[in-house]
């Protein structure tokens, strides 16, 4: 109890509410690997197909295809509490809906698939909001580590979830596992209604759920850092989901085991991703992100290799311990530099694109290598996957990764107050903003590359378009103009730049000569029927 105590003060769960939060989060975890586990393993008995195996996969990622950034631009939008608890209304429905059919005798392969497509929209709407929501509950510092929690959460769930799922299934039915696995989505509602009220938004008129998703592919498109990170993601997902999804097959007919020995196999995995979960906090103090994820990512491909090569229980476990370490090393690690990397406005946004990344990788990947499984055979399949990851980190090992900065995420609250004639509504526009600049011709080269690193700060905060221009008629005049597509969207993008996108501005801003000052417009557009 004295270890248990300590640990906690340690950590961040020594605040209440987020050691609230953190059993709610594992409640979670708890039912969604236990519901896929008992589906996975009930498909494998009704089907000996190997691709409608894998489909189990499909149906449960899939649906982040369809909701994925509609999911992370509502979280951002509303408050997430609401998101939160209509997620985990959905996942219980759907888990105690699907385990009374099975119970009665029901259940067939495509029914099993609706209801598991339909607990993957609820796990789509849950994952952005949960994520986003750690950094209102935790302090900036302690984000690594409540980050390597929640991975520690989801893992722990993975290690017992799929063992309780095949001990339970084993027992008394693929039904009753489903039926036990609806509970664990409970306590997740209790720890919502002790959080506290969500911050205020950003000022201005606020988003529609569609404006937020252009707004969050928007700032991913022009964040280098993001970027890189998607990349990332996708090139080890699509990879690893082949072990993913075939994982009840190697269970099945590599390793001849029955349902406790698939969910023997599953905890394992689980038990070598709670491992890492608790390492790279560690790891990330000590280490650049970049190399706590190269390492990571190289780890997998040897563990598979292991996996596929092996028809002895004893390896194939060690094989899938050091996956789900690697799993969880590159997962969670690439989550911690999303985390750290994009402001409040867009968090959620961008944590659902790192999910939508993944889980389309892990659905599409699914599909694909479970009919490769098919055609080739399972152990060539999985030989493939191992070597197209080590060609693909062979291909990326330039994109670097990299946590993000105080400066990346804080927001500039020193903005000069707007002098306009009259107010215009919400939806005027387009806005035509223009900077004129004076600059002196021997400052002329080191001004254009810095008025050029200004661009990303303005399109991915709200412009459209966005161009410098040369004066003709005025030697050193050069004009910056940026279209933003209404107002409203102009008083947000206001309220979203950071003091990095202000330090990168400053620095263009400090060519401008000392005896002129900086010029600034704002036009609107008008029609031939405005007054």
């Amino acid at each position: 109890m004295k270890f248990l105590r300590d640990f906690i003060q340690a950590t961040p769960l020594r605040e209440r509410l987020f050691r609230r939060y953190y059993v709610g989060s594992v409640g979670t975890a708890f039912g969604y690997t236990m519901l896929v586990t008992a589906a996975a393993w009930q498909m494998a008995t009704l089907t000996p197909a190997a691709w409608m195996v894998a489909l189990v996969q499909t149906a449960s990622t899939a649906p982040s295809l369809v909701f994925g950034l509609i999911a992370g631009s509502l979280a951002d939008i509303v408050d997430r509490r609401r998101v939160l608890v209509g997620a985990q209304w959905l996942l219980l429905a759907a888990a105690a809906g699907l385990g009374i059919l099975s119970i009665v005798g029901l259940t067939g392969p495509v029914i099993l698939l609706f209801f598991v497509a339909i607990v993957g929209a609820g796990f789509a709407f849950y994952m952005p909001a949960y994520q986003a929501s750690i950094n209102d509950l935790v302090a900036r510092e302690e984000l690594p580590r409540a980050i390597g929690l929640g991975a520690a959460a989801f893992n722990v769930a993975r290690a017992a979830g799929p063992a309780l799922a095949g001990a339970v299934a084993a027992w008394l039915g693929s039904g009753s596992a489903l039926i036990a696995s609806a509970v664990f989505f409970v306590p997740m509602m209790f720890a919502i209604r002790a959080m506290p009220a969500p911050a205020a938004r950003l000022g201005g008129v606020p988003e529609t759920v569609l404006s937020g998703v252009r707004a969050g592919l928007r700032y991913a498109r022009h964040s280098p850092p993001v970027r890189s990170l998607l990349l990332h993601n996708l090139n080890f997902s699509i990879c690893a989901s082949a072990l993913w999804a075939l994982m009840p097959v190697v269970a099945r007919d590599q390793l001849g085991l029955g349902a406790g020995g698939y969910g023997l196999l599953f905890g394992t995995f689980g038990v070598g991703a709670v491992i890492a979960a608790f390492v790279i906090p560690q790891a990330m103090q000590r280490h650049p992100l970049n190399r706590v994820v190269s390492t990571a990512m190289l780890l997998w491909p040897a563990a598979v290799l292991i996996v596929a090569a092996t028809n002895y229980l004893a390896l194939s476990l060690l094989g899938v311990l050091v996956a789900g370490g690697a799993w969880v090393g590159t997962l969670a690690s690439l989550g911690a530099g999303t985390q750290s990397t994009v402001p409040p406005w867009v968090r959620a946004r961008a944590m659902s694109l790192n999910l939508l990344t993944v889980q389309a990788s892990l659905a599409i990947g699914a599909a694909i290598w479970g009919a490769v499984a098919s055609a080739l055979g399972l152990q060539i399949t999985l030989f493939v996957s191992a070597g197209l990851m080590l060609l693909l980190f062979v291909l990326g090992r330039r994109v670097h990764v990299s946590l993000g900065q105080e400066e990346d995420v804080t927001p500039w609250n020193q903005l000069p107050e707007l002098v306009i004639a009259a107010e215009p509504t919400p939806d005027d526009g387009p806005v035509l903003v223009q900077r004129e600049y004076r600059i002196d011709p021997r400052d002329r080269k080191e001004f254009l590359a810095a008025i050029h690193e200004v661009e990303a700060t303005r399109r991915r905060n709200g412009a459209t378009v966005w161009r410098v221009y040369r004066d003709l008629a005025e030697e050193g005049k050069y004009v910056e103009r940026f279209i933003i597509a209404s107002w409203a969207e102009y008083m947000r993008s206001r309220s979203r730049m950071t003091m990095a996108d202000h330090e990168i501005q400053d620095r263009a801003a400090a060519f401008q000569r000392a005896d002129v000052p900086i010029k600034v417009s704002r036009l609107i557009a008008v029609d031939s029927g405005d007054d």
